[in-house]
């Protein structure tokens, strides 16, 4: 855990515009998925600033994009996925972006730069968050290079951090 980070709740303003930014985004309703008032607290690292959505950490700011964290399972039954074989796990956990040799099947429609979770054929866990480099047409044909872009997966420093925060 960095060493130096500052935890403080934000501002109904402020949690009605990163809510928008983050629903605008994900393409999701975020009203739907927290039926009652949403409490905002910011924990600003020096790596990225990590949203805790009614105490869980579910959203992340890094270079200026919102991205939903792993460990977000109200939103993983709503979005988009890409399911890849086994063999490919171990370098999406290492942050390699998805090639098209290790995809097995999408799962919902996507967009180019559309952000996708990235699962394993045998459990259907998210081992990962990518960014779609081809709307799903084009990413069905791709034989070959990077289809997604691996942008948090499991054991970052993301990961990390939320994992020993929620141990506190």
């Amino acid at each position: 855990m960095p060493r130096k980070y500052r935890r403080h709740f934000l501002k109904a303003k402020e949690v009605k515009s990163i809510l928008s930014e983050a629903s605008e985004k994900l393409k999701v309703d975020f009203n739907q998925i927290f039926k009652n008032k949403v409490e905002l607290e910011l924990v600003e690292t020096d790596f990225a600033e990590i949203f805790l959505v009614n105490g869980k950490p579910l959203l992340f700011r890094v270079e200026g994009k919102i991205v939903p964290t792993l460990v977000f399972n109200e939103l993983f039954a709503s979005m988009s996925k890409v399911v890849v074989d086994m063999g490919a796990v171990p370098y999406v956990c290492n942050g390699a972006s998805v090639m098209a040799p290790g995809i097995v099947r999408f799962e919902r429609e996507f967009k180019k730069g559309d952000l996708v979770f990235i699962v394993d054929e045998k459990h259907g866990k998210a081992i990962a968050v990518g960014e779609a480099v081809y709307d799903i047409a084009a990413a069905d044909k791709v034989t070959k290079g990077v289809v997604m872009k691996n942008i948090h997966f499991v054991g970052d420093k993301i990961w990390d951090f939320i994992k020993k925060l929620n141990n506190i």
